[in-house]
């Protein structure tokens, strides 16, 4: 099949070696022997006037102009699959299968109960195995070992194979009796002179709270650490401390930690639930039917939080 001389099947290819970055696995992904492959790599060569991937090593590299095709094609191929086949994103996996999914702390305390519930309900056949990604690292072995990677993220990704999936905000939490907490509330000065208990973010990034703080001349006293936000309420009952934690977390366990859910002095500071997965796995209609799922369950969510 070719649109406006060019074969569409040279699309698919395409996708392949950009993502793979190897001819030879290239080939094997989508069938085709070698010289086939070569040959294909060829004509895209002299269809781009540009080599696409060049010799590094034992291996290859993506030209600029190769690294700057791949959300496009990516893309591309989604919606082309869509368009021959508009229902396949709805229809359950056939088979017994199994999904390997990466749940941050709060992604699994907000959306892995209802998942599993909706993906029950909608295929009971498939099964589904958590595993827990603290602190909520996403890069290319994390996406490896799993099929769909889910964890907060700031700020909000701009690649195609990730997808924001629920919203959310930060709040602070404290026992009740914290003798910082005034009718309720936290002004800027009780966070400036209150310790603080915070979730290490990986490679370094700040707190967004801890951020936003810091955009008002404070920098908290953080006398306590966590590889998560999950444990923080726990934490805090019963202390003088106060944390920061995305709010939807903070409502959901509330009442078993025993604490106050308190609005932040300095406004909004959002953040957001992700869903990742590897390039390599972007037109699998299995993760595509869960990807869909995943996002009808976070449409479900209450909406009123936040």
């Amino acid at each position: 099949m070719t649109v406006g001389g060019i074969d569409l099947n040279l699309l698919v290819v395409l996708q392949a070696l950009l993502e793979e970055g190897n001819v030879t696995r290239a080939g094997a992904r989508v069938g085709m022997p070698q010289p086939a492959m070569s040959n294909a790599l060829a004509r895209l060569r002299r269809h781009y006037r540009d080599e696409l991937l060049l010799r590094a090593g034992n291996g290859y590299t993506l030209t600029p102009l190769a690294r700057s095709l791949l959300p496009s094609v990516h893309e591309s191929v989604r919606l082309t699959g869509h368009a021959f086949s508009p229902a396949d994103h709805r229809q359950p996996p056939p088979g017994d299968h199994s999904f390997a999914l990466g749940f941050s702390d709060s992604s699994v305390t907000v959306l892995a109960g209802p998942l599993l519930r909706r993906v029950r309900a909608l295929a009971p056949q498939v099964s589904i195995s958590l595993r827990p990604v603290t602190p909520p690292e996403v890069d290319d072995r994390a996406l490896l070992a799993c099929d769909l990677l889910v964890a907060p993220t700031v700020p909000r990704p701009e690649v195609l194979w990730a997808e924001e999936v629920v919203l959310d905000r930060f709040v602070y939490v404290a026992d009740p009796a914290n003798p910082w907490l005034r009718d309720g509330r936290l002004s800027l000065a009780d966070l400036a002179a209150a310790p603080h208990a915070a979730a290490q973010l990986p490679h370094g990034q700040p707190d967004p709270a801890a951020a936003a703080l810091t955009q008002h001349g404070i920098t908290p006293d953080v006398m306590v650490t966590t590889g998560g936000w999950l444990a923080l309420p726990f934490l805090v009952a019963g202390t003088d401390l106060v944390a920061a934690v995305p709010e939807r977390l903070a409502r959901k366990v509330a009442a078993a930690a025993g604490i106050t859910v308190i609005e932040p002095p300095f406004g909004p500071v959002e953040i957001t639930e992700t869903a990742w997965w590897h390039p390599m796995r972007g037109t699998d209609p299995a993760l595509t039917w869960l990807r869909t799922t995943l996002k009808e369950t976070a449409a479900l969510l209450d909406p009123d939080h936040p």
